[in-house]
C-alpha cells in the first residue's frame, strides 16, 4: 500500500542494504520477500517519497533498488491546532497517534491554573510516537509542539481560539473551527473562566463528562474528519 512507508536515512539513494532490527520487522515480521515493493521517506526531506523493489534476501540483511522518487505529501486538507491544558504525559501519549492520524497540525501545550506542575513534558518522545504513527497511516508531516507559560499568554497571541468548557452552546457546525483551547482535569479555574469570557465557548452534544484526552480526540474528530 502507497501511504504505508518506512524511515530511512539513507532512502533516495539507488540501493539500500537493510540490516538489524529493520531487517527482523520487514523480513522476519511483515514476510516481505524478493520482488517485493515497499516505499520509504528520509527524515531529513519527508516530502519525498521512494519506491524500492527487494533484489535479494541474506539471513542478516535484503538489498533493494530504486524504482523512482516522487514528491508525494500527505497530510490532512483541513488546519488544526489545539491548546491544550497541560495533563499526565502518559496520557497525552497514549492519544498521540490518533491525533497523527487525524490530521492535527499543532498542539500548544499550555500550563494552567490547575495543571499540575511536576508534569515534564518530552518532546523528543512525542517525535518517536508520531514517527511510528506516521509511518502506519503515511503522513508525511509532523505535529508542531510548543508550549505557553499560561492561558493569558496564548489566547494573547491567538484571539481567535474557540474554548471547549461546560456551556450551553452544544456546537453543531465545525467548519469555520481553525483553533480550539481545552482545558485539563477538572477544567479552568474561575481566574481563568473570566478571562476567557468574551470568547466563543462550546461543548460537545453528550451528557457524559469527558476526560481531557477523550476530549482532545473526539474534537479532532468533529473537525478534521
Amino acid at each position: 500500500m502507497e501511504l504505508i512507508y518506512i524511515f530511512d536515512d539513507e532512502a533516495g539513494r539507488d540501493t539500500l542494504c537493510i540490516r538489524g532490527d529493520l531487517y527482523k520487522y520487514l523480513i522476519k515480521v511483515r514476510r516481505h520477500k524478493k520482488g517485493d515493493e515497499l516505499y520509504f521517506r528520509a527524515k531529513q526531506n519527508l516530502e519525498i517519497l521512494h519506491r524500492y523493489k527487494i533484489e535479494s534476501v541474506e539471513p542478516r540483511s535484503a538489498e533493494l533498488s530504486l524504482l523512482f522518487s516522487k514528491k508525494e505529501e500527505i497530510k490532512s486538507t483541513k488546519s488544526l491546532h489545539l491548546g491544550w491544558c497541560v495533563i499526565d504525559s502518559n496520557s497525552i501519549e497514549k492519544v498521540l497517534p490518533s491525533l497523527c492520524e487525524t490530521g492535527v497540525e499543532r498542539i500548544s501545550f499550555i500550563f494552567c491554573d490547575r495543571s499540575q506542575k511536576n508534569f515534564k513534558l518530552d518532546f523528543k518522545r512525542f517525535e518517536r510516537i508520531l514517527e511510528a504513527s506516521m509511518q502506519q497511516c503515511g503522513r508525511s508531516t509532523y505535529i508542531e509542539f510548543d508550549t505557553y507559560k499560561n492561558i493569558e499568554e496564548f489566547v494573547t497571541k491567538f484571539p481567535d481560539v474557540n474554548v471547549f468548557d461546560f456551556c450551553q452552546n452544544a456546537l453543531q457546525d465545525y467548519s469555520g473551527i481553525k483553533r480550539v483551547l481545552i482545558g485539563c482535569e477538572g477544567g479552568f479555574s474561575d481566574k481563568e473562566r473570566e478571562l476567557l469570557s468574551s470568547l466563543k465557548t462550546f461543548r460537545l452534544d453528550t451528557p457524559m463528562v469527558l476526560r481531557s484526552e477523550s476530549a482532545v480526540a473526539a474534537i479532532a474528530a468533529k473537525i478534521l474528519l
